[in-house]
């Protein structure tokens, strides 16, 4: 790679705890819980052991016309929001015909999804079924194809360096932000609008994970239900969500007097080769992402002051994890874990997570993980529990893991 550096100028995010990122960040500061009920009818009509979801905290259709909602999946629409929020956040203006912020040639997209369209190839396969081929959308296959987020935005800004759909289940959206980092070092792009998305709460994939026995079954206690490192965790819950980060050259940036939050300094991606849904005994393939990300930043271990986990609360998961981090790393960081507030974002969770772990150095001020109430014995790591810490980071570092053996570490430092 080359010595060109990579800085973010630019964030968006639709999650469980707000429509944008202020309110999402003022929620995981302030312990906020996204994680409720779900009171969908299919729930009680397919009896299904988790009643759990983290669904989005501002409707899709509150901010989108209704012309453009029917025309998108939800996964589509809520990349369109994030993705519109981080350039506007960027300091750019919507692209026309005769004026672009950004070169269009040299501008990419890279947005990730684990799933993509699941709510669409079934919705329309119902009207099929029960009411003909008349009545299935000619959009269908659009709607669902897993590249459709990423397609839209960059049809949207007018994108043509290059569009990217990493497609690696809940490292996806870290991937879509590891591609923009790469666009933007091998001299493909100057900019890149990346991230991920995930709106598949749906009677299919609760009951697939369920079957899997990956979910929560804390149904009286929604408030404790995602419960990251503590003994008493038992699965997590399935949210929606995207965040969207504008990566820039940083001369590109500072070329415009673009207001920078930080460096993504470095990207690592491994991948077990060991099993289609747990992660590799030794973690060897979580270790290489890591220590190949730092390595990236020009770092070295010592300089990591903060982790924040993927740690989905599953047993043998966060443990994994916990090893991982100490065998990369050492036992000096300090972790958080946002999907104790957020719920499981999926293809989104790597780059709303990528989003706290950058205004956590930006900011000085780690949230605390919600519910650890009585850390595991098995992890000796320090994890911000009770209160959020504030803390001086100069690098952190963001990891995301996916069924599959997908793993990847993000390097974020400040300027």
């Amino acid at each position: 790679m080359s010595t060109v550096d990579v800085v973010v100028t630019g964030m968006g995010a639709t999650t469980p705890l707000g429509g944008d990122v202020a309110s999402t960040w003022d929620g995981l500061i302030a312990g906020r819980n996204g994680i409720r009920l779900n009171e969908a009818e299919w729930v009680s009509k397919f009896d299904l052991p988790t009643k759990l979801s983290a669904p989005l905290a501002v409707e899709p259709s509150e901010v989108l016309p209704r012309v453009q909602l029917r025309r998108l999946d939800r996964c589509e629409q809520i990349a369109i929001i994030a993705a519109r929020e981080a350039w506007a956040d960027a300091g750019f203006v919507p692209p026309t015909e005769d004026s672009q912020s950004v070169e269009p040639e040299r501008l990419g997209v890279a947005i990730g999804t684990g799933i993509g369209g699941p709510v669409t190839l079934l919705d329309q396969d119902d009207l099929l079924e029960n009411q003909g081929l008349r009545k299935v959308s000619p959009l269908t296959v659009p709607m669902l194809m897993p590249n459709g987020p990423a397609a839209h935005v960059s049809i949207e800004l007018m994108a043509r360096a290059g569009v990217h759909s990493p497609a690696s289940a809940c490292a996806s959206g870290a991937e879509g932000l590891a591609t923009g980092w790469q666009m933007i070092k091998s001299g493909r792009a100057d900019v890149v609008v990346a991230g991920g998305a995930e709106a598949c709460i749906h009677q299919i994939t609760v009951a697939g994970f369920a079957q899997s026995r990956t979910l929560s079954l804390r149904n009286d206690e929604p408030d404790r239900a995602s419960r990251p490192f503590d003994v008493d965790r038992d699965g997590f819950v399935l949210g929606e969500g995207a965040g969207v980060l504008v990566l820039e050259r940083e001369d590109h940036a500072r070329a415009r007097g673009a207001r920078i939050y930080g460096r993504l300094g470095g990207a690592g991606i491994t991948s077990d080769a060991y099993h289609i849904t747990g992660n590799h005994p030794e973690g060897i393939g979580q270790i290489n992402a890591i220590t190949q990300a730092v390595r990236a930043a020009g770092l070295s271990p010592i300089d990591i002051g903060h982790v924040n986990a993927h740690a989905t609360s599953t047993v043998v998961g966060d443990l994994g994890e916990a090893v991982a981090i100490t065998k990369a790393l050492g036992d000096h960081v300090v972790l958080t874990a946002p999907k104790s507030s957020l719920g499981h974002l999926v293809g989104g969770a790597g780059a709303v997570e990528s989003i706290a772990t950058l205004l956590s150095i930006y900011h000085g001020i780690i949230p605390a993980t919600r519910n650890l109430e009585n850390q595991d014995p098995k992890v000796s790591l320090d994890i911000v529990a009770g209160e959020p810490r504030k803390l001086l980071l100069n690098a952190a570092v963001n990891d995301s893991f996916g069924f599959g053996g997908h793993n990847v570490a993000l390097a974020f430092t400040a300027v």
